[in-house]
């Protein structure tokens, strides 16, 4: 098939390589205004029978509408939209067309591994989930203004993986954050130091921590803790962790979420190739992306405004 890519930033120039090796691919049309790379070649990226999207996130809502009125398939990267109203908007005018979100760790090992078992019953019944997300070092000055936050930014993914891993909704969040580096993100109105106490819809607790400052290397973690059995998610061998207890010493630790999350972008993309052609189910909808930032938009108002949020303040049906 003949794809577009839009976008050869970090994460459109590792699609690009993906694309370019993938089997079902014969031709790959990039775009991008800025930069150039080996794995395609420059033309209309709608011209295609698939488009790919890694463009920055102000320009997902318009360029997702174009592809979906030339009627051909979609992946955009999270989120797909920058707003909770634009989105809305981009749900309803979508409607009918095939649109996948890039929420990558649906498609890790380690989380599909940890859904599966809590949902055959290997872990009883779930009590409490925790959820870590640290960066090894702060993003640049210039992108937090436009990032929408630590919560929409970072935490959104977690957001993700805590309702596809347990099948629950959020209900409420408790958010707070703390500015313990650089003057800039306080600057723009974010922390770089993030918890929450989220409240599923079964009663279930989810604590979350999450840094831009963790200097160990990238962490990504999930726990479930349930009546019968723990299980953990992120604790291999290159987790950026050091125990007193005598354990091994880590290996080498993951440098970036790229690194660490290779083989998840990569079955994403086979999985969005496939799934059209065959008519699989649609693994990660506009409808999902969502619900992951209505769980952002609740974490963001509560560390304002220092208070437990419902979920309920912060949904809408109409855009």
């Amino acid at each position: 098939m003949r794809v577009g890519l839009l976008g050869l930033g970090r994460i459109g120039a590792f699609h690009a390589a993906t694309l370019a090796r993938h089997p079902l691919v014969d031709e790959l049309i990039v775009a991008d205004p800025v930069r150039s790379t080996p794995h395609g070649e420059p033309g209309d990226p709608f011209d295609v029978d698939a488009v790919v999207i890694a463009t920055p996130t102000s320009t997902h809502a318009d360029l997702i509408l174009r592809a979906c009125a030339r009627g051909i398939p979609v992946f955009c990267e999270k989120p797909a939209a920058g707003t909770v109203a634009e989105t809305l908007k981009v749900l309803e005018a979508a409607e009918g067309h095939r649109v996948q979100i890039g929420f990558q760790r649906r498609f890790d090992p380690g989380y599909t591994a940890a859904r599966a078992a809590l949902r055959a019953g290997e872990l009883g019944e779930l009590h409490r989930v925790h959820l870590v997300t640290a960066d090894p070092a702060p993003p640049p000055a210039s992108y937090l203004p436009l990032s929408g936050g630590i919560f929409r930014d970072c935490h959104v993914h977690d957001f993700d993986a805590l309702r596809w891993v347990t099948g629950r909704e959020v209900v409420s969040v408790y958010a707070s954050g703390a500015n313990r580096g650089a003057a800039f993100f306080a600057e723009a109105g974010d922390v770089d130091t993030s918890t929450a106490l989220l409240t599923l819809d079964d009663g279930t607790l989810a604590t979350l921590q999450g840094s831009r400052y963790n200097g160990a290397g990238y962490d990504v973690r999930m726990e479930l803790a349930g009546t019968r059995r723990t299980q953990a998610v992120g604790l291999g061998p290159r987790a950026p962790l050091r125990t007193v207890e005598g354990l091994p010493e880590p290996e080498e630790p993951w440098p970036d979420f790229v690194t660490r999350f290779e083989h998840a972008y990569r079955s994403e993309i086979d999985a969005f190739l496939t799934g059209f052609l065959t008519g699989a189910e649609n693994p990660c909808t506009i409808t999902d992306a969502l619900s992951a930032l209505y769980v952002a938009e609740a974490a963001d108002l509560s560390l304002r405004e220092r208070r437990p949020v419902e979920l309920a303040e912060v949904t809408r049906s109409e855009p």
